[in-house]
């Protein structure tokens, strides 16, 4: 999300003297204007810049949970002349594995200097704990612990994907009664949890105004939540968890209910310019980097409004299954879905920026329309969901790729570039029609193979997916199609950029679940793309941290000025490409000043809300 700096220059309201700590060497600088009272004390900034390390050999590798089947490979970084070198896997003093390490194609991208080499331990594969050694040059370097186990994943993270989202509840009384903007209406929108560790407005989503970049935000996170409390029943029994995840499903179901007008349309924002003083927190759309209020509060499908069907369609199959419900019951949470969707099949171009459904429209209408499905069994809610499905298909272009609008602009998502195939996938699930499910299959192969082939275009050591995009001009997308690692910063927005976790693991989950859908046994290179993606996330990247905070060796720092809160279970935003860069070229993380620190190291719900699909997928698909 990001920060109102003319108001607060912070998501958090607190503006007191910070306390900034961190688990790994960072620069920190703390310039301190002339002081003539304590509370000029109080308005001190904190600068946190992470550079990326200088060490001469370094092994990153996942430092949280890796699967006993699966591939496991650590990247080995050197600023030597060496050509070769070698590797052991230790468990404790034990060499279990050993081996010469893989030379990697030159790569220059994030700074010169640097050889790269591959250390392959797929074959371990009895469960412990492990560190791989890396030799090279006479010099020897020891990597972080990681633990191998099955169902790795969810086994290591779940309990605490659970606690994050609990602790992020918001549990105020004041959304009890909140206006909507430009009417005297009150409504009661309690309930629901904050966006961000710095933020708590709540969001079906944001963005809309820039038409392309809408994120499932809330809707998103109360859909997986349900979904796996609800096919996963047993993976979470198993592990003591289950009545946790139905909880939470329920809370969010619940906050969909209340904000769920009587005219049939979901309240997109709850806002209030991120606690700037003076600011009317209310139902209200907003844009920009300074919030500025709009009537952009009606959501739309992709503004959010075809994930909370979806939920609440899901949550009702969880209430039937479970025996339980939250404030309201099952019936409730089915009568409220179909509300909101024969309502946004009359409206939903109304609440769009710009009055033209697009592909976001498109896999999050056809989530809504699946989940109605499932609940309900009724052949209209089939009937729209091959529609939807039809539209979506229609957007791909010869290589895979999908297009955004009726045009040309690529698609391309900071957050769930996963979405589309992984729509498809639970489409499949209904689908009786063999020529359609063919057409759909065919589909998905081509949309995840693009994902592995523009990925592996360039020399990519990390193997971080790549995607392709335009530039912003004049607010839209214009000039040639150019590709890269990370979203480009000129984009439509205007503003928006940040870490892009969530992205990394919605492509994950997509391949974990959408791939084997179609290809049961799942090949090995897009079973290597999605393992990437997990690790880089936790920690195999070139700064060695996992976003993941209370995992892994090195976490991101505190700031509790930009980023708020920090949770065990939460997930930062993540790398980007280099301040400054038009097309997102580079990388950095946090590298200052404090007010725009939120891009890196806030943690955001979508990527936890991401992390905990990707785990229960990878636990299911073994």
């Amino acid at each position: 999300m990001k920060t109102d700096a003319t108001a607060r220059t912070v998501h958090s309201p607190r503006r007191s003297a910070l306390a900034v700590a961190a688990v790994f060497a960072v620069t920190a600088v703390l310039a301190t204007a002339p002081m003539a009272s304590r509370a000029a004390a109080d308005e001190r900034k904190t600068t946190v810049s992470v550079t990326l390390p200088t060490d001469p050999l370094l092994v990153q590798l996942n430092q949280v949970a890796l699967e006993r089947s699966g591939p496991k490979r650590a990247v080995v970084e050197s600023t030597g002349a060496a050509q070769a070198g070698r590797y052991r896997v230790l468990s404790g003093d034990r060499t279990v594995a050993e081996g010469e390490l893989k030379p990697l194609p030159d790569f220059s991208a994030w700074g010169a200097g640097k050889r790269y080499f591959e250390a392959d331990f797929s074959s371990v594969q009895t469960a412990g704990v492990y560190r791989v050694e890396a030799t090279l040059d006479g010099r020897r370097v020891l990597s972080a612990p990681v633990r191998v186990r099955d169902q790795a994943l969810f086994a290591t993270t779940a309990d605490k994907l659970l606690d994050y989202f609990r602790r992020s509840r918001h549990t105020g009384k004041g959304d009890r009664r909140i206006r909507i903007f430009e009417t005297d209406r009150f409504v009661d929108v309690h309930g629901g949890w904050k966006d961000a560790g710095g933020d708590t407005g709540k969001y079906l989503s944001h963005l809309g105004y820039a038409n392309f970049f809408n994120p499932q935000q809330t809707s998103m996170a109360a859909w997986v939540l349900a979904y796996t409390a609800d096919a996963s029943a047993d993976l979470y029994r198993r592990a003591g968890l289950l009545k946790r995840a139905q909880d939470e499903a329920f809370w969010g179901a619940d906050y969909l209910h209340r904000i769920l007008d009587a005219e049939g349309y979901f309240y997109t924002t709850v806002f209030d310019k991120w606690g700037a003083e003076g600011a009317e927190r209310m139902v209200v759309g907003y844009e920009g980097d300074d919030g500025r209020y709009t009537k952009l509060y009606r959501s739309a499908y992709r503004a959010g409004g075809g994930m909370a069907i979806a939920a609440l369609a899901r949550a009702s199959l969880l209430a039937k299954q479970s025996g339980r419900h939250g404030s309201v019951d099952g019936k409730t949470y089915l009568a409220d879905a179909i509300k909101g969707f024969d309502h946004l099949q009359q409206f939903n171009a109304q609440y769009t920026a710009n009055g033209v459904e697009n592909i976001i429209d498109d896999y999050t209408a056809l989530m809504a329309a699946v989940e109605l499905f499932n609940a309900t069994k009724e052949s209209r809610f089939l009937d729209a969901a091959r529609t939807r499905a039809d539209s979506l298909m229609r957007r791909q272009a010869a290589d895979g790729r999908f297009i955004s609008d009726g045009g040309t602009r690529p698609y391309y998502h900071a957050v769930e570039a996963g979405l589309p195939a992984l729509s498809l996938g639970h489409y499949l699930d209904i689908e009786t029609d063999d020529a359609r499910r063919g057409h759909a299959t065919t589909v998905i192969k081509a949309a995840l193979q693009h994902e592995v082939d523009i990925t592996r275009r360039v020399s990519n050591p990390f193997g971080y997916a790549r995607q392709s995009f335009q530039l912003a001009k004049d607010g839209k997308a214009d000039g040639p199609v150019l590709e890269g690692f990370f979203i480009p910063h000129k984009n439509e927005t205007g503003y928006w950029w940040q870490g892009e976790s969530a992205r990394l693991l919605s492509l994950s989950t997509a391949m974990a679940v959408a791939g084997r859908k179609v290809s049961p046994a799942l090949p090995a290179d897009w079973a290597a793309f999605a393992q990437d993606q997990v690790d880089w996330t936790l920690g195999k990247n070139p700064y060695g941290i996992s976003m993941l905070y209370g995992f892994g060796k090195r976490n991101p720092p505190t700031v509790a000025s930009s980023a708020g809160d920090m949770f065990a279970g939460g997930i930062s935003n993540g790398i980007t490409g280099a301040v400054g860069s038009d097309a997102g070229e580079g990388i950095a993380f946090g590298p200052g000043p404090d007010d725009e620190q939120w891009r890196w190291v806030e943690q955001w719900i979508p990527h936890s809300t991401w992390m905990l699909l990707a785990a229960t997928s990878m636990a299911r698909s073994r």
